[in-house]
């Protein structure tokens, strides 16, 4: 069984351990060690990172799993033996941010707990942000989700101690407390994570000693899943503060980009809509224009075959406008045909007056001689 160093002690950085096994993963390589710093992957929180020195070699630790036995896996240069003492290195601003993010979390979860009476279901931190999904069959909004932010980071500031006990077995009565009941899944010993008189739940992840640590809780997004499924995304501390530059950053270069450069952005969106639907109406005019000049251009080129008028045509346009064009050009023209090809397609069309003839099997025909696939039907093929 590996020690847990970190359930002692969230905050070491660096410690000696004793490598118990060594095993080869594919082209990585991954040690069980005595003792370990490393917090392995659980409950939504991702593994640590780090790096694993001994006398012949370095491993960078890209992936930790398991409970009772806690395996360490990365790239590693060197040789390293079983029984060997190395040193372990966190790599501490991952670990820090995620024990930010996992705190912010308990706090958000428990005050949407408190004002919804909406039970998170899910919870997982990402490289960039979080997410929690409850259990809430009503509407949210803005207004609603911004209350519960501002909330949050009333008691991120009002710098609440985080606390954790380890129970065998939970008393009755802190039982009877928790935000959510406690899953026959989860076997003793049992870790609560205490924040002030706001959260009580059991967690097996690492967290800060006191929420101002946390530094600011920010909502992103937020979507229904299901009926009574609802996603939110957030970031806490470094975390948001990144996410929130990415935005402005987006927006004031989206800003600048606009012939108008004055926020707010909305407006300057709905400006560039409607003169995109107006150019959208000139262009289907123009369009519209010059299939008919191209129309009495091809039939006063057509060949006339049994009655009926064939009109051929080289097209440079692409595959969804030349096909546009031809049912035009067969449905304004009784008794014509036309065939039309660009650069790798070719369309057979015909005016359904016209009998004794398919399309379909016009372009089986060509198919069969020519090579390539297609299909289609009586008066359309392709």
């Amino acid at each position: 069984m590996t020690e847990k160093l970190f359930y002692r002690d969230p905050y070491l950085k660096e410690a000696t351990a004793r490598v118990a096994d060594v095993k080869k993963n594919g082209g990585k390589t991954a040690l069980l060690l005595d003792r370990t710093i490393f917090y392995p992957e659980g409950g939504g929180q991702p593994s640590d990172r780090g790096w694993i020195e001994g006398e012949n070699f370095r491993m960078r630790v890209e992936k930790v799993y398991g409970k009772n036995e806690v395996w360490h896996e990365g790239h590693i240069e060197g040789e390293v033996k079983p029984g060997e003492i190395v040193r372990l290195v966190l790599d501490w601003e991952w670990r820090y941010e995620n024990m930010r993010n996992h705190t912010g979390q308990h706090l958000l979860s428990a005050l949407i707990k408190g004002l919804l009476d909406a039970d998170t279901t899910g919870f997982q931190i990402f490289e960039s942000h979080n997410k929690i999904e409850i259990d809430y069959p009503g509407e949210l909004n803005w207004e609603l989700i911004f209350e519960i932010e501002r909330k949050t980071n009333e008691l991120v500031w009002g710098d609440l101690p985080v606390e954790v006990a380890v129970y065998e077995k939970l008393p009755e009565e802190l039982s009877g407390n928790l935000r959510k009941g406690l899953s026959q899944k989860v076997k003793p010993p049992i870790r609560v994570v205490k924040i002030g008189n706001v959260d009580l739940s059991p967690c097996g992840g690492t967290h800060v000693r006191s929420t101002r640590e946390i530094g600011l809780v920010k909502v992103l997004n937020f979507y229904r899943k299901s009926r009574k499924l609802w996603r939110i995304e957030f970031a806490c501390g470094n975390r948001a503060l990144k996410y929130l530059d990415g935005l402005l950053e987006d927006y004031w270069g989206s800003l600048n980009e606009m012939p108008n450069k004055n926020r707010p952005l909305l407006e300057r969106v709905g400006e560039l809509k409607d003169k995109i639907e107006r150019l959208e109406v000139e262009k289907d005019a123009l369009r519209k224009e010059l299939w008919e000049w191209k129309e009495k251009a091809l039939l006063g080129n057509a060949e006339e075959i049994g009655g009926v008028k064939v009109v051929s045509h080289v097209e440079r346009a692409p595959l969804k406008d030349a096909q546009a064009f031809a049912v035009h050009l067969v449905d304004k023209n009784p008794n014509i045909i036309a065939i039309i090809a660009g650069d790798n397609y070719v369309i057979f069309a015909k005016n359904r007056g016209v009998e004794g003839i398919s399309m379909d099997e016009l372009l089986k025909e060509v198919l069969s001689r020519a090579g390539g696939g297609g299909g289609g039907r009586e008066v359309l093929a392709r």
